[in-house]
C-alpha cells in the first residue's frame, strides 16, 4: 500500500508540473496559491500585490493575471527574477533584494506605499533537520509578517508558507491578535509527506 501510496503521489507531482509548464507557469507552487486564492479570494481585479520570495515567479504571474491590468504586483527576492506578465495582467515590478535588509522597504514603497495582500512562498535552504528547518522557516515568516504589517491596509490579507513544528501554534495565536480571520491551510496540491503548510490572515486589524 505504501509503494502504491508513493507512485500516486509521484504521479499527482508528474501531472501538475506537466500543468504548470502547459500554462507556460516556471514552477508548479502556483497550483497551491491557485487552490488558495479559489477559495478565499486573497485578491481581486485592482488590487496591489506583494509576493516575497517570488522566484522564480509563478506567484506573481498567477497574481497578475488574477489582479488584471488595473491591479499591480511587487515580486521581491534575493535572486533576480524577469518575466514579462500574461496578456491582460497587471504589470509586475520585480525587486532583488533581501526581505531581511531595511533598505529594501523603501525600494517597495518607492513602488507602492500599501497593498491589499501580502504574500509568501519563501523557504529556507533545508539541512534535514527538522527542528533547524521550522527555526529557519519560522524567522523567515516572522520577517515577511513586519513587512505586513508596514504594507498592508486595513483589512488587507496575508498569506505565507512554513514548516510546521513546535513554535507554530504561538505564532498563529500572534496572528490571531493581528487578524479577524486565522487559518492553517495544507493544499491538496502539496505533497503529503512534506511538513510545509500555509497561514491564512485575513483582514489585517491595524
Amino acid at each position: 500500500p505504501q509503494a502504491h501510496t508513493e507512485s500516486t503521489q509521484r504521479t499527482a507531482r508528474d501531472y501538475n508540473l506537466k500543468n504548470a509548464k502547459k500554462e507556460k507557469y516556471p514552477a508548479r507552487s502556483f497550483f497551491k496559491l491557485e487552490e488558495i486564492q479559489k477559495k478565499y479570494l486573497l485578491f481581486r481585479l485592482g488590487d496591489a500585490v506583494l509576493d516575497l520570495g517570488c522566484h522564480p515567479g509563478s506567484w506573481s504571474l498567477y497574481t497578475s493575471a488574477v489582479v488584471g491590468p488595473t491591479g499591480l504586483v511587487v515580486g521581491v527576492d534575493l535572486q533576480e527574477t524577469s518575466k514579462d506578465p500574461r496578456e491582460g495582467g497587471s504589470p509586475i515590478h520585480w525587486i532583488c533584494g533581501d526581505i531581511t535588509d531595511p533598505e529594501l522597504i523603501g525600494r517597495i514603497q518607492a513602488v507602492r506605499p500599501a497593498f491589499k495582500a501580502v504574500i509568501s512562498d519563501i523557504a529556507p535552504k533545508t539541512t534535514g533537520n527538522r527542528w533547524a528547518d521550522h527555526q529557519h522557516s519560522m524567522r523567515l515568516v516572522i520577517q515577511t509578517l513586519e513587512l505586513a504589517h508596514l504594507f498592508l491596509h486595513e483589512k488587507g490579507h496575508y498569506l505565507s508558507k512554513i514548516f510546521q513544528g513546535e513554535d507554530m501554534p504561538e505564532l498563529v495565536n500572534d496572528l490571531k491578535k493581528k487578524f479577524n480571520f486565522v487559518k492553517v491551510i495544507k493544499p491538496e496540491s502539496s505533497r503529503k509527506e512534506s511538513r510545509e503548510v500555509f497561514l491564512l490572515g485575513m483582514e489585517f486589524r491595524r
